[in-house]
């Protein structure tokens, strides 16, 4: 049996450059993955049921998006197959590290391999997007400047460095973010190379350390020790460093409040490594 990563993702940098009439923001941002992550097993069904053999706690079947991501490919391309699908789930739920949407990104990829659906990483992308606008960067499978809702890919090749990624056990609902007066809505859009050689931030960050107070005490304990910004809209903080040692050391020195792991960042999804060897 092939254990399929769902790997956890990182926003290097996000800026909110505008808000759509549709309420959506217009961001920019910056896509890399980690080496850490869920895991998904599949085993393939003669007769078309969906099952989860490990249900999450406090999320039905019915909304979980790995249920939801198998049976809409299944309706997409008329596959009458069916999984038993497992997860071994260490991604904290609402912590921005992208682990719905990368669960989701997995069933995709992994059952059009398995169900040979045969469809392609653009229509997978598409299908993807319905169900959440991170989806489509864990099928892309690599790092990515991401434009428009996050929706817009162009692969990029950060630095691969170390990580320590911390969370402070609190959940933050995108929606109490992004509905935030004081959100800065118009930073100015900017080109990759000029990103790249700008030092990173986050739009949502102050917005998380003003209304949170969890994330002001890590991110504030973070700093002490090396560059620190919160991923996506919170609620996990992350740290850089240029060795897993100099991280691990970080780590060891956390005081008990603080829940996190060390993992590197890779522009090559460990998801697109495993398909990679498959084919």
């Amino acid at each position: 049996m092939i254990d399929w990563p769902s790997p956890a993702k990182l926003n290097l940098f996000l800026y909110i450059t505008g808000r759509r009439p549709d309420g959506y923001h217009d961001l920019q941002t910056l896509f890399q993955f980690l080496d850490y992550g869920d895991t998904l097993n599949f085993t393939v069904r003669q007769d078309g049921e969906i099952r989860l053999l490990t249900p999450i706690a406090g999320v039905p079947d019915e909304q979980n998006l790995i249920v939801r991501a198998a049976k809409r490919l299944q309706q997409f391309s008329g596959c009458h197959l069916g999984a038993d699908i497992s997860i071994n789930k260490i991604l904290p739920m609402g912590g921005g590290l992208g682990g719905g949407s990368s669960n989701a990104a997995t069933v995709l990829v992994a059952l059009n391999y398995l169900w040979q659906c045969h469809i392609s990483v653009a229509q997978l992308c598409q299908l993807g997007r319905e169900l959440g606008a991170d989806v489509p960067v864990f099928i892309f499978g690599h790092a990515a400047f991401a434009e428009g809702v996050g929706d817009k890919l162009q692969a990029a090749e950060p630095e691969e460095k170390w990580y320590l990624v911390a969370h402070p056990n609190v959940h933050i609902p995108t929606p109490l973010i992004f509905s935030d007066p004081e959100l800065v809505r118009n930073t100015p859009k900017r080109s990759l190379s000029t990103l790249l050689n700008t030092p990173f931030s986050n739009d949502c960050e102050l917005i998380a350390r003003k209304r949170v107070p969890e994330v002001e005490q890590l991110i504030s304990w973070l700093l002490e020790y090396a560059p620190s910004r919160l991923t996506g809209t919170g609620a996990c903080v992350f740290a850089e460093f240029p060795s897993q040692a100099s991280a691990l050391n970080v780590l060891k020195q956390a005081p008990e409040w603080l829940h996190g792991f060390v993992a590197r960042g890779v522009n090559t999804s460990p998801l697109q490594s495993v398909l990679s060897r498959q084919e």
